[in-house]
């Protein structure tokens, strides 16, 4: 059974076969659970789980999953916000700030928006860059290398930059947590804390490495396109590039998904730690010591995801410590 993850607001996202739960810890050192079954499109549709193109639509299935949660975990920071002094109801009662709930509209906007950015500053700007300063054109291969160093570029410095904020940094923390989950799982342990807390936060089918693997799979790919395209049309021009590059981004992330996938399956022998040795390396930013606290979040995320926990068990309107619930929830394998 594979099981994946990720960080959110204060919590843990942990998703296993048909389910999905995520875990919130409240200002109040409550948490809060929300529980959703979930097929994903390649298991609802057989003729999409084959190689390639299950990477590209599993892709687009944990976006979709990802912004969705991220939206919930932030609604539930929001409650923890500090009231308004001065009621806006006429009566001088205190009013919280009012929360819109998201509607499926407003997540594929969300994820049409988050797309459009990512492709527009990690694709379309190399390009561009390499283009206006390069004399480098009509080279496929050394186009293309020095358009990804400077997307990989990019990716680092961004990452560096907001690994120094502090909402950021709890972020995090809670994907550290996450992974460290996520390792005692596959390696049958007892699902306790002080259990949790000594696995290692950095695992090799991370998201953030398969980021890495992409652009570093793209330098290849998009230098073979750009051989065959120049054969059709005889110079290669920016807006070529952009036409097809673009479209060719899927195929990008599928092969990446199955080179992440096999490089994790032999991440134990020599050539496999060679293949996951940089997303692992990039996880040293991307992931940070979680505290007893956030690994527990990531452990009943895991739980209620298994069906070891009920959901109910960790209710929106609940205000009792988590010190006190873990103890008469014990946190080990059925």
């Amino acid at each position: 059974m594979q099981i994946g993850g990720q960080a959110v607001v204060e919590g843990v996202m942990m998703r296993a076969p048909g389910s999905v739960a995520t875990a919130v810890r409240r200002a109040n050192g409550s948490i809060v659970v929300k529980q959703q079954a979930f097929t994903s499109l390649t298991e609802k549709y057989k003729f999409l789980n084959v190689p390639i193109l299950r990477g590209a639509v599993g892709l687009i299935d944990m976006l979709y999953l990802g912004i969705q949660t991220l939206n919930w975990s932030g609604e539930v920071a929001m409650m923890d916000l500090p009231e308004k002094k001065n009621g806006s109801n006429g009566n001088g009662t205190p009013a919280k700030t009012p929360r819109k709930k998201q509607t499926n509209l407003g997540l594929i906007l969300s994820l049409v928006l988050a797309l459009g950015l990512g492709l527009a500053i990690f694709f379309v700007a190399p390009l561009f860059i390499t283009t206006k300063v390069f004399q480098l054109e009509q080279t496929a291969f050394a186009f293309n290398l020095v358009a990804g160093i400077i997307r990989i570029a990019m990716f680092l410095v961004y990452l560096l930059a907001i690994s120094f904020l502090n909402d950021i940094h709890r972020l995090f923390q809670y994907h550290g947590g996450e992974h460290k989950a996520v390792f005692a799982f596959e390696l049958k342990d007892d699902l306790l804390p002080e259990i949790v807390q000594q696995r290692s936060r950095f695992h090799p089918r991370c998201g953030t490495s398969f980021l890495l693997i992409v652009m570093f799979v793209a330098i290849i790919s998009f230098a073979f396109l750009d051989v065959f395209i120049k054969q059709l049309v005889g110079t290669m021009t920016l807006p070529i590039r952009l036409a097809t590059h673009l479209p060719f981004i899927p195929v990008v992330g599928g092969l990446s998904y199955e080179i992440i996938r096999f490089s994790a399956k032999h991440s134990s022998t020599w050539w496999g730690r060679i293949l996951v040795a940089p997303g692992l390396w990039l996880q040293r930013v991307t992931t940070k010591e979680p505290d007893r606290s956030q690994v527990e979040v990531a452990i009943v995320a895991l739980r209620c995801a298994l069906g070891l926990d009920d959901p109910l068990n960790y209710p929106l309107r609940q205000t009792v410590a988590l010190e006190a619930e873990i103890s008469s929830f014990p946190l080990q394998h059925r």
